[in-house]
C-alpha cells in the first residue's frame, strides 16, 4: 500500500513495525508489544467528586465489553445527563478502554460535560479486519438501547445521545453514523444528536500535501498509518472514505483537528463535504502545534477542548 505513493514519499524515519512494537506472524497475526499501561475501573472512588466508573459486558460471543463513567454527584431524580458513546483510537489495531490515557480522557470528559459516557470495545484487527469494528460498535449502541443496567437506565436522556470517536475511533464514529441514517428505527428509543469526531482517522489512495509534509511526524508518520491500514482492511478494499452517503438528520457534527496533524487536510475535507450536504459542521481546528490526538496526551489541551464542547453537548 505504501508503494502507491513511492514517487512523493520521503524516505521513512522509523520502522513502522518497530515503532509501533508488532511482530507480523506468517498466519497474518500479531503479537502486540506496545507499552500500554491499563487501569481498572473505579465503581467507588474516594473523593466526593470523582468521576465513578465501571465495566460491563456487551456481547460475550465478541469478548467485547464497555466501560462506564458516571460523573459525580448523581444528578436529581428529575434530570436526566446526556450520553457519550466514545471509541477509542488505535489505528483500529491497538490499545483499549482501559489504556491509562483513554480512562483519564473519558472521566474528564464525564466530569466536565455532566454527561453520562460509554467507552466502548470492539474487535482489533489484524486478527478482525474491517467491517469488524464497524458491526462491533453499532451493535453496542443495541446493547445500550437494551440494557438494564442501572446507572444507564437510572440517569441517562437517551434522546440526547451523541457518538464520539478519537482517530480511529473517529472514523468508527462516523461509520456508524453512516449505518444510523439507514436504520435510525432499529436504534429506537435512542435519538442520535451528533458527532464529534476527534482527530479522525481517514486516509485515501493518493497523499494530500499535509500528508507529504508532515510525513516523518513524530506523533503519526505516514508509513505507520500506512501499515495500520494494510492490518486493517479486508483483502482488495481501499481506504478512500465515502462522505456522500450520510444525509442531513438534524445533526450537528463536529470535526476536530490540528495542523500539525498529517490528516489535516483530509478532516478539513470531510468536514466541508458534509456542509455541502446540509449537514451543520463545527469545525474546530488548532494550530500547528497541535499533533495527532494531542488532547488524549495533554490534560490541558482536553480541558480547552471540552470546554468548547460545553455548548454542543
Amino acid at each position: 500500500m505504501a508503494g502507491q505513493h513511492a514517487d512523493l514519499d520521503p524516505a521513512p524515519a522509523v520502522d513502522a513495525y518497530d515503532h509501533l512494537k508488532l511482530v507480523l506472524h506468517p498466519d497474518g497475526m500479531v503479537t502486540r508489544g506496545l507499552d500500554d499501561p491499563t487501569v481498572p475501573a473505579v465503581p467507588n472512588p474516594d473523593q466526593p467528586f470523582a468521576v465513578r466508573s465501571k465495566d460491563v459486558p456487551l456481547d460475550p460471543t465478541r469478548n467485547t465489553w464497555a466501560r462506564i463513567y458516571l460523573p459525580r454527584p448523581s444528578p436529581p431524580p428529575d434530570r436526566k445527563l446526556p450520553l457519550i458513546v466514545y471509541y477509542h483510537g488505535g489505528g483500529f489495531i491497538l490499545i483499549s478502554p482501559a489504556s491509562v490515557k483513554n480512562h483519564n480522557f473519558c472521566s474528564l470528559m464525564a466530569a466536565r460535560l455532566g454527561a453520562v459516557v460509554i467507552s466502548a470495545s470492539y474487535r482489533l484487527a489484524p486478527e478482525h479486519r474491517l467491517p469488524a469494528a464497524y458491526d462491533d460498535a453499532v451493535e453496542a449502541l443495541r446493547r445500550v438501547r437494551t440494557t438494564d443496567e442501572e446507572w444507564l437506565r437510572e440517569g441517562v436522556d437517551f434522546s440526547r445521545r451523541y457518538l464520539m470517536g478519537t482517530s480511529a475511533g473517529g472514523n468508527i464514529a462516523y461509520h456508524v453514523g453512516l449505518r444510523a441514517c439507514a436504520t435510525a428505527v432499529d436504534l429506537e428509543p435512542l435519538v442520535i444528536r451528533g458527532l464529534i469526531l476527534h482527530h479522525p482517522y481517514f486516509g485515501g489512495s493518493q497523499r494530500t500535501e499535509s500528508e507529504v509534509r508532515l510525513f516523518n511526524n513524530q506523533t503519526l508518520p505516514m508509513n505507520l498509518a500506512d501499515l495500520m491500514w494494510k492490518l486493517a482492511l479486508p483483502a482488495g478494499a481501499d481506504r478512500d472514505h465515502d462522505g456522500k452517503r450520510m444525509r442531513t438528520q438534524g445533526w450537528r457534527v463536529v470535526v476536530e483537528g490540528g495542523e500539525g496533524d498529517p490528516l489535516i487536510d483530509r478532516q478539513r475535507k470531510l468536514a466541508a463535504e458534509l456542509e455541502a450536504k446540509g449537514v451543520e459542521v463545527v469545525g474546530l481546528f488548532g494550530g500547528e502545534g497541535d499533533y495527532h490526538g494531542v488532547e488524549i496526551m495533554e490534560p490541558a489541551k482536553a480541558e480547552l477542548l471540552l470546554e468548547k464542547l460545553k455548548g454542543i453537548v
